[in-house]
């Protein structure tokens, strides 16, 4: 029975490890980094870029450019839950209830056609804070990932044996 809870405690600690590794901290560079480059953006080239526009093109860019910061303050907001973990300023158990305040699904693109009209750095913005968004949805479903169910306690071999050991008695 120790060695089951002693286990069961590893795997939240591989958990919270995730949030300490290179892997974390790189994403968390990259997330901070495009949030920058994109407030930088919407608020210098990108403004008259939009001016720049039809009727059309320029209501998508609005409609695209609150879409982008939606997301990126979304995603910022989950980069520092878990810089948070990170840093020792709260448990893994306290950020996974934080982090039903983040949406991590929020604010997807419009249609392809209509991002096609726009400038081609916010489209190349929009494409990389989905990419951010794709990979930070998988990093949370690792973190946040409820331990595996052990239903057999001792040898997991037994059942099986003794299965085995039925059918020839018979």
């Amino acid at each position: 029975m120790a060695d089951r809870s002693q286990s069961d405690g590893a795997l939240v600690q591989f958990n919270e490890r995730l949030t300490n590794s290179a892997a974390f901290s790189s994403l968390f560079r990259e997330g901070m980094d495009l949030v920058e480059e994109t407030a930088a953006y919407l608020d210098g080239a990108g403004r008259s870029e939009a001016k720049a526009l039809d009727r059309a093109a320029s209501l998508t860019y609005a409609t695209e450019s609150m879409r982008l910061t939606t997301r990126l303050m979304q995603l910022a907001s989950w980069l520092l839950l878990h810089r948070a973990v990170k840093e020792g300023e709260m448990t893994l158990i306290q950020a996974n209830r934080e982090k039903t305040k983040v949406k991590l699904s929020a604010a997807d693109p419009g249609p392809a056609d209509m991002i096609a009209k726009l400038p081609a750095q916010l489209q190349d913005l929009i494409d990389r804070s989905m990419n951010l968004q794709s990979r930070v949805r998988r990093l949370d479903t690792t973190i946040h990932a409820p331990p595996p169910e052990r239903t057999t306690i001792g040898n997991p071999l037994v059942p099986q044996l003794n299965r085995l050991k039925a059918a020839f008695e018979q």
